[in-house]
């Protein structure tokens, strides 16, 4: 893995380097970390790799790894960079013959996510998006309870995911992580539904296997000053007729990433919450409610597989992540090995740009319809 981004000092960039590490499948073997040279080469030799393999700047990290002999150079490349560079350094690596994970969302807006969409089609490389939360044993039981029929034609959905650190205004004192994701030349038209409410969006549509088709959004900057959202509160109309609410939330003082998902159909509904993850509840309408935990023989062969360790034993974030990163390993590796994995292959288990491209349209039908008083506006994907 070669990474772009993440240096010192960069909160995602460490949390892909453990997840990506944790199966002991992936090694860090070269990066462009920062803007600055310097700090590259600094964040670099903080990992231990040799001098030769820190870039000064992304370009050079891709071409002069373009060039290497096919056993020495990186397999692929991470992007943990702000949202304004994912679409360029995704493009170049494409082009330049490297398989891509690219923290979430997948482009500055729309139009850059179709075309990376068609580059990814006509490279035939493998592309992989971090919505990690699907990585999780328990929404893999969710969505496949779901698909079983288990609890009928599904009628609601409510997702929601409540911070509260950006309560103030945090950007305005030098935090780095504030500071570009409050910027809209860095972090593109949305500012809280960007960062936070594509994550509600893209693990109601993993679960229940459904499609936004339609929406009406509410979104407000409380902070004064603030240039974009950080608060939002959306009706969805799905495939099939399920009807839905997201609210996502930077402002809810006190919370700290409390994503959660109700789903409802009509023979009984689940409920799951990222701040106990190892839990999920299955709800009848005819005998009392189930609590099913993580690591148990009775779950599924999919939440199974994305399963280290015996139950009691917490699972969390980390892991989920890991999930994502595994699979894709998976897959990359069969490819070096000549083969495809068949379908339901664990190894084809991971978000991918079509993902991407459906959680671009959202944003930006969020926000028009925001600007035009919520009308119902139908996401472009």
């Amino acid at each position: 893995m070669g990474m772009i981004g993440g240096g010192r000092g960069a909160f995602i960039g460490a949390v892909h380097r453990m997840a990506a590490g944790l199966d002991g499948r992936i090694e860090l073997v070269c990066g462009a970390f920062s803007s600055d040279p310097v700090r590259s080469r600094e964040s670099g030799a903080d990992w231990f790799l040799p001098p030769g393999h820190c870039y000064g700047d992304w370009r050079e990290m891709i071409e002069k790894e373009a060039a290497r002999p096919a056993g020495e150079r990186m397999d692929f490349v991470t992007i943990v960079t702000p949202n304004h560079l994912h679409f360029p350094v995704a493009k170049h690596a494409l082009e330049h013959g490297f398989h891509v994970v690219c923290d979430k969302p997948a482009t500055f807006d729309l139009a850059e996510a179709k075309e990376l969409q068609r580059i990814v089609a006509r490279t035939g490389l493998l592309y992989a998006l971090t919505h990690n939360y699907t990585g999780y044993p328990l929404v893999k039981e969710a969505r496949a309870l779901v698909a079983s029929g288990k609890l009928g034609r599904i009628r609601k959905v409510v997702v929601e995911y409540p911070q509260g650190w950006l309560s103030t205004r945090l950007e305005e004192t030098g935090q780095k992580q504030a500071a570009w994701r409050a910027d809209p030349a860095k972090s593109g038209a949305a500012g809280c539904f960007g960062d936070v409410g594509t994550h509600a969006e893209n693990l109601a549509e993993y679960v229940t296997g459904l499609r936004i088709r339609e929406l009406a959004a509410d979104l407000s900057s409380f902070v004064p000053g603030r240039r974009l959202d950080d608060d939002g509160n959306v009706l969805l109309r799905f495939e099939g007729g399920a009807k839905g609410v997201l609210h996502a939330s930077q402002i809810s003082a006190g919370e700290e990433n409390n994503l959660n998902l109700r789903v409802y159909g009509e023979l009984g509904g689940l409920e799951w919450r990222q701040q106990e993850p190892n839990t999920l509840v299955m709800k009848w309408l005819d005998r009392p409610a189930e609590v099913l935990r993580a690591g148990q023989g009775y779950l599924g062969g999919s939440a199974t597989a994305a399963t280290r360790l015996p139950a009691g034993h917490p699972e969390g974030f980390l892991e989920a992540f890991a999930n994502v990163y595994r699979n894709f390993a998976a897959h990359v590796g069969a490819r070096l090995e000549g083969r495809e994995p068949a379908p339901g292959d664990p190894a084809m288990d991971y978000p991918k740009i079509a993902d991407g491209v459906r959680g671009m349209a959202f944003i930006e039908a969020v926000v028009a319809s925001s600007r035009a008083n919520a009308a119902w506006t139908v996401p472009d994907a």
